[in-house]
């Protein structure tokens, strides 16, 4: 057995050591959420809330038969508070980026579909198509207790459209794409930081019939929680 001495000018300290796995740590936390290639979620695996009568899952695509008559919305400006429509989720916790192809045979005022995020009946974001006046509009519905409505009317029907979710501390970011690609912000809306979240695809008809709706490529990706993050950069000396 051959031993070699290491040279002193060599050595390293143990808080040397320490520095060095800091470090290191601190760029795995950021790094490995997006190493990962992240693909669609496991549909056959997610929840219903208020499942509708027909659905069919094919892959990474979930087709549902819209319930007709159905609604999320609390109190303000109409007086009334529904919460009925389906909703098929996936509860996560942390910070995360989440997305999905929306599609809808929509046919009369109100006809929406997109991706919806809540922690309970008095606190959720849902945002994607709304079918109004005749007219595809972008369209995010906030609830704190009481609802509040926004809308970007385009200025042409779209077959399709890609929505966008991504949390960081105690805020959601909403986006929309055309392809996949190139996302535009259509809303900032707080959401209490810290709290599990169900998060998936939701479609309502509150004026209708109902519709089929289509979401494809459901994907949820998670994030290195912010704060720990900085945390560990700051720290790593």
């Amino acid at each position: 057995m051959v031993i070699r001495e290491i040279p002193v000018g060599n050595c390293i300290s143990l808080r040397q050591l320490r520095i060095m796995n800091m470090k290191l740590l601190a760029a795995l936390v950021l790094g490995v959420a997006f190493g990962m290639n992240a693909t669609a979620q496991t549909l056959e695996k997610m929840n219903w809330f208020n499942e509708p009568t027909g659905w069919s899952i094919d892959g990474s695509r979930l087709t549902m038969d819209v319930t007709p008559n159905s609604d999320y919305w609390r109190i303000s400006h109409y007086g009334f508070t529904v919460d009925d429509a389906p909703f098929y989720y996936a509860e996560y916790g942390g910070e995360f980026e989440a997305k999905v192809k929306v599609s809808g045979d929509y046919k009369v005022r109100f006809d929406q579909a997109g991706m919806m995020i809540r922690i309970d009946h008095e606190n959720y974001i849902k945002c994607g198509i709304e079918f109004v006046d005749g007219k595809f509009n972008l369209s995010t519905v906030v609830t704190h207790h009481t609802s509040d409505w926004s809308v970007i009317t385009l200025d042409h029907p779209v077959e399709f459209i890609w929505i966008k979710a991504v949390r960081r501390l105690d805020a959601i970011e909403i986006f929309y794409s055309y392809d996949d690609l190139e996302y535009h912000m259509m809303r900032n809306a707080w959401m209490e930081a810290n709290r599990p979240l169900r998060i998936g695809m939701y479609a309502a008809s509150p004026d209708g019939n109902g519709f089929k709706a289509t979401f494809t490529d459901f994907k949820v990706t998670h994030l290195p929680d912010k704060v720990r993050t900085d945390w560990l950069i700051r720290n790593s000396e």
